[in-house]
């Protein structure tokens, strides 16, 4: 009788988990998605820990202290996580929570196969669960030092990588023929340590520039190395939930490879396709930049109609999304329209500046995606380029050399003025020198986001200010 009503509530956590993907499909909804995903996930361990009570061989008690122990273990260290990681932090934190998952596969895969029936088809799952588990354990590891600066965001070239790739996956393929033939754990094992190598050269094979789309994939194999545990462990919901994730995470990368322009194998593939020894654009200045000051961006945008404001990583790194909601306020009180351009691929995790402004309060309906401001730039007065670079640089349509040639971008030089924040000079996440900031009609304002922005705003109050009435 558990057992069923386990395995109901099992079907009803699938369905909540499907609403709950259609509910972060929009912002306006993506709150009532998140609470409908907790609810699934709650009925999901719940019923997980019943059937785990029925089905153990062990007496009650000692089952339910493990669970028990294993559920504070992690509640603790999640608990800790969510309330220190910053917003800016949260790429490489999700890079390596999905390298948990890829571990998950890789240790439930070897002890199904030394406790399990030694059955062809469960032979084929555990060899190929355990395979996808550790080329998404080394990947999200890689990616998530990427992320978080702790290596090189330039891409690693070994000579022949791509047939290092391709002689990694063949000699997988003739491990799982000894595997199945010889029911013996030495293949399973050289593969296990083949696969991890894989996963790190893989990921480490794709530049910074591309590191969303690689956040989105290790998305996507987390979500089948799920699966593949699922079928290992013969539960189902596991099987639903993780073909979902891999899936939907699939479909993301694939969506977002094509709004940069790039090939989706190339990308999941660590760089396939792509010749090494490419002509890397120039780092060095292109010509003199022009710098301005808080009040003189000030005096503009009150002359100005039509504002358009590009955020990108740095905006976040200067938590300057609560200043720049007060300046758009502002700006729309004193008659200015105002509205933001937001990349695809701006910051480092998609959809991160959108959840960033929404955190701000700014309204939904002047958020708006790269193809959707694009047109109207060429009308706009003003654009301020808060901390984004490699989502506006021009390189990208007019040099056929660079390493983000052919991505499409905000063309924000097209506006009257631009004005670029930026701390300093220096080239992008991609490492690419960017041209407009050498254009005629773009003015630098050097220094960090929120104190520019609170600056900018400060002198707006000053100058709408209404003037004293003399005494008398």
């Amino acid at each position: 009788m558990l057992t069923q009503l386990a395995q109901a509530v099992y079907v009803v956590a699938a369905v909540l988990f499907i609403l709950s993907l259609a509910g972060l499909s929009k912002q306006t909804t993506a709150r009532g998605g998140n609470l409908l995903g907790m609810v699934g996930m709650g009925l999901a361990l719940a019923a997980t820990v019943v059937l785990a009570l029925v089905r153990s061989e062990r007496p009650a008690l000692v089952t339910a202290l493990l669970v028990a122990m294993v559920f504070a273990i992690g509640a603790a260290a999640g608990i800790w996580r969510a309330r220190s990681v910053e917003m800016t932090q949260m790429p490489e934190m999700i890079a390596i929570l999905h390298s948990f998952v890829g571990l998950a596969a890789v240790l439930v895969g070897i002890n199904s196969y030394l406790t399990e029936p030694a059955a062809i088809v469960h032979q084929v799952e555990v060899f190929l669960g355990v395979l996808i588990g550790a080329v998404t354990l080394t990947g999200s590891v890689v990616a998530y030092l990427k992320l978080s600066a702790k290596i090189s965001s330039a891409p690693l070239t070994l000579p022949g990588r791509n047939m290092l790739n391709l002689g990694a996956l063949l000699a997988s393929a003739g491990l799982m023929v000894w595997f199945v033939a010889a029911n013996a754990v030495v293949p399973l094992l050289v593969m296990t340590v083949i696969a991890l190598a894989l996963g790190w050269h893989l990921v480490a094979s794709i530049g910074g520039g591309d590191m969303p789309v690689v956040v989105s994939m290790l998305n996507s194999y987390s979500g089948w190395a799920a699966a593949a545990a699922g079928f290992m462990l013969s539960n189902d919901l596991l099987i639903v939930t993780g073909a979902l994730v891999g899936s939907s995470g699939a479909i993301l990368s694939y969506i977002m490879c094509r709004a940069m322009n790039r090939s989706f194998i190339s990308v999941i593939l660590g760089g396939f396709g792509v010749e090494a020894g490419t002509v890397v654009a120039s780092t060095g200045e292109q010509g003199e930049h022009r710098e301005t000051t808080a009040p003189q961006v000030a005096e503009m945008l009150l002359e100005a109609r039509t504002v358009v404001i590009t955020p990108g990583y740095g905006m976040a790194v200067a938590k300057a999304q609560y200043p720049v909601a007060d300046l758009t306020a502002r700006l729309r009180a004193a008659g200015v329209h105002v509205t933001f351009g937001v990349h695809p691929v701006a910051g480092r995790l998609p959809g991160h500046m959108n959840v960033l402004l929404a955190e701000a309060k700014v309204p939904y309906d002047i958020v708006l995606e790269m193809d959707e401001v694009n047109p109207d730039l060429p009308g706009t007065d003003v654009v301020l380029v808060i901390g984004a670079n490699d989502t506006v640089n021009p390189a990208a349509l007019e040099d056929p050399g660079s390493p983000i040639a052919g991505m499409p971008v905000i063309e924000v030089w097209k506006a009257k003025h631009v004005v670029v924040f930026k701390r300093s000079m220096a080239t992008g996440y991609a490492g690419v020198q960017n041209p407009l900031f050498f254009r005629e009609n773009t003015e630098m304002l050097f220094g960090d986001a929120k104190t520019q922005v609170d600056a900018i705003v400060a002198a707006l109050a000053a100058q709408t200010a209404p003037a004293a009435v003399p005494a008398g």
